[in-house]
């Protein structure tokens, strides 16, 4: 099927699925024209300020998200974002209750947080999670279901909730889970070290993966 095909067939299966329920399209035009042909997308997620929104190809969203864009988002070649995410640029919740009934008409709300956020290549992000706006999420994360994430994620690191409410910590390192896989096999390891690069092959297979540092702990927005 050709790209201009495809391009068509996505807002109409947009329109269908609000009758016919959840689906996922194959396809994503980006605001700078760039076309994502192995991109999933739900019809059922939520996207705000796509001009600011920059999709890689292979990236899977599934149901009932929302990806806010509004303050510039990028979300790299093949990550995976489950179900019930929420995915933010900006966040107006200490405006809104601090400036009360003024909010609303105030041009630039004390409090109001824009910042842009981006998560790394070959990354998972687990169900009912909050990337907050600002965070910076490394390639090959996993970030646990009901996780809430604030600040720098570095490259691996799994990451979950440590308590309700407070941000994620880093708990090991997706290399260590990858080790079994690779071993097995060999035929993919030249296409895990292209996106994760050769060093990063051999530590995951050689059981040198270094720990990750702590994920920053940053005031939640």
């Amino acid at each position: 099927m050709s790209a201009l095909i495809q391009r068509l067939k996505q807002p109409l299966v947009r329109v269908l699925a609000a009758f016919a329920g959840p689906r996922i399209v194959y396809g994503w035009a980006n605001a700078d024209g760039s076309w994502c042909a192995h991109t999933r997308v739900s019809t059922h997620t939520c996207f705000e300020g796509q001009e600011g929104l920059k999709l890689g190809d292979h990236v899977f969203i599934g149901h009932f998200n929302r990806i806010d864009g509004s303050n510039g988002l990028v979300i790299e070649e093949g990550v995976q974002v489950t179900n019930y995410a929420s995915i933010l640029s900006h966040s107006s919740h200490k405006s809104v209750r601090v400036m009360g009934r003024r909010y609303v008409n105030d041009p630039n709300p004390a409090g109001y947080v824009r910042k842009s956020t981006r998560i790394g290549a070959y990354s998972f992000i687990g169900p009912h999670s909050v990337i907050a706006p600002g965070s910076q999420i490394g390639k090959g994360v996993i970030v646990q279901g009901y996780s809430f994430v604030s600040g720098v994620v570095p490259d691996f690191a799994i990451v979950g909730p440590q308590a309700h409410g407070k941000p994620a910590v880093v708990m090991g390192d997706s290399r260590e889970i990858d080790r079994a896989l690779l071993q097995r096999h060999p035929e993919l390891h030249a296409l895990y070290a292209q996106w994760a690069g050769k060093d990063n092959l051999r530590r995951a297979l050689n059981g040198h993966a270094s720990a990750p540092d702590a994920a920053s702990g940053q005031e939640p927005a």
